[in-house]
């Protein structure tokens, strides 16, 4: 019964922090894009508005949620349900300091590349049992997006574990003390966060919600809760990308030249990668679907093929 209950309060050490977060940077994202813009963004509820997402999270918890009535209802409500599921087990082993994971997996890389492959389902789900044009679009743009991008992050995580030799997330961190990756590895840090944004349908690959042709994508008829575990999931992959781009690149929590190495480094480069997902929307325009596919498949699929053939023969001449 003591294992059960530490192993609940072990789970629930990492999901509340991570809501808690997904909450602070949808109120990041609207203060920065404000900024961007020259206004002020939320400010009213709370001091500066910091209690905006409360008040957001609470709006949609009393709003009605409404099913349309020709919709697979199973499908309909389940589909948000998975997506918000499979968006939370994957932090069970994202290592934030030496010894501080839920999991400590040998094959923690290749969970998270698997958790990553099977929430395209949700979003193609939702967008196919919503009964939309619009939504079943949606649903199929993401399909063809996220699985043409999954090419180009799988080929590059293989560098990664090339330099590293091991596919424990832990063991990835440990063997950047003398060199963080983006150094030796900085053209694929480069595609990993592009192919990243797409993986995550942000911009300026949000073609899957996108408002001027999509009016909001395979979405479209959520509302309510639904709507929210939709939001929280994608927030929430946010973060993911970023944390495993600081685990994968950037050392994790080690610090610069190894100094004062703790989760307070894990944590200030995480969020420095969020503030650029959120810097690339302000800036950046939406690409046309072609541009997009034509990118991955004409761009990066043979630059990266290229690169981890390179990285692999600098591997052998070192070890060989």
């Amino acid at each position: 019964m003591r294992s059960i209950i530490l192993g609940i309060i072990s789970v629930l050490g990492i999901i509340v922090p991570l809501l808690i977060g997904v909450a602070y940077v949808t109120l990041l994202e609207r203060k920065v894009l404000g900024s961007m813009h020259l206004r002020k963004g939320p400010n009213v509820v709370g001091w500066y508005g910091l209690l905006q997402p409360l008040a957001d999270g609470v709006k949609l918890f009393v709003k009605e949620t409404i099913i349309p009535t020709h919709s697979n209802k199973i499908i309909f409500v389940g589909g948000p349900i998975i997506g918000f599921i499979l968006a939370l087990i994957s932090w069970g082993v994202i290592p934030y300091t030496s010894g501080g994971v839920l999991a400590d997996m040998n094959v923690g890389l290749m969970y998270i590349f698997g958790i990553s492959s099977i929430s395209v389902y949700s979003i193609l789900l939702s967008g196919w049992a919503s009964n939309s044009k619009y939504a079943f679009i949606g649903g199929i743009r993401a399909t063809a997006q996220m699985i043409s991008y999954e090419v180009s992050i799988g080929i590059i995580i293989l560098t990664v574990v090339i330099i590293s030799n091991t596919l424990n997330l832990s063991g990835i961190v440990e063997s950047q003390k003398e060199m963080w990756n983006i150094i030796t590895l900085f053209p694929g840090f480069i595609m990993f966060m592009v192919s990243a944004l797409a993986e995550t349908n942000r911009a300026p690959f949000d073609l899957t919600e996108g408002e001027s042709e999509l009016v909001s994508g395979f979405n479209v008829e959520y509302s309510g809760m639904t709507f929210a575990l939709f939001f929280l999931a994608e927030y929430s992959h946010i973060i993911l990308m970023s944390g495993l781009t600081s685990i994968l690149f950037l050392g994790g929590w080690l610090g610069p030249f190894n100094i004062l190495s703790g989760w307070w480094w894990f944590g200030i480069k995480t969020g420095l990668l969020v503030y650029v997902f959120i810097w690339i929307r302000g800036t950046f325009p939406r690409m046309r679907y072609d541009q997009l596919m034509s990118l991955i498949w004409k761009s990066y699929l043979p630059l990266s093929l290229g690169y981890y053939i390179l990285v692999c023969s600098w591997g052998l001449y070192i070890h060989g």
